[in-house]
């Protein structure tokens, strides 16, 4: 019996291992430092920039996609990024975000449906942000915490990939493109 409890616990130990070490979580800014092209905020969140992803459920099932129209514009050190979303099931959304460039590569972020200020980190050519976001009440009005990863790529295409999780389960996953559009919306 004390073999078995031991046998359990050495398997959730490399279950949980697992989550640490080689999963999305295991991520860390100073991993892309010295990958390129370099993310620079004021350059690639300016102007039209056209999004399309699709979000996870639990399960692993796409549960909606989107389309975003975006506009970013920059003033100094503060930068305003609005989104204009559609959703696959006919929902629309709205969000500002007002993004504050800071000392060594980081920024915040603010918008109306975030509590507090997303702190993020600009590296190589990522960026990591992390906050939490209060769903709208047709989507149950919970409170997630969001992780974003934005990898740009050489042809200046963005890949975001985001995880929430409540109470630390990861309850929803996006993987979205962001692209300079030819026009504004």
């Amino acid at each position: 019996m004390k073999l078995l409890t031991l046998a359990l616990f050495a398997i959730l130990l490399l279950v949980a291992a697992r989550g640490v070490f080689f999963s999305f979580g295991a991520q860390k800014p100073t991993d892309y430092a010295e990958n390129g092209p370099a993310f620079t905020l004021k350059e690639h969140l300016s102007g039209p920039i056209l999004s399309e992803g699709v979000i996870y459920g639990p399960t692993g099932r796409v549960t909606n996609s989107f389309t975003a129209h975006m506009q970013g514009n920059w003033e100094g050190d503060t930068g305003t990024l609005t989104e204009s979303f559609t959703y696959s099931n006919g929902q629309t959304q709205e969000r500002e975000w007002t993004l504050t460039a800071g000392a060594d590569n980081t920024f915040t972020a603010t918008a109306e449906d975030i509590i507090g200020a997303a702190q993020g980190v600009v590296s190589g050519s990522t960026i990591m942000m992390t906050y939490e976001i209060v769903l709208p009440e047709r989507a149950g009005g919970h409170v997630l915490s969001v992780t974003d990863w934005l990898y740009l790529t050489e042809s200046g295409v963005i890949i975001n990939r985001s995880e929430m999780r409540k109470f630390g389960i990861m309850v929803a996953e996006l993987v979205a493109t962001m692209r300079p559009a030819t026009t504004s919306p």
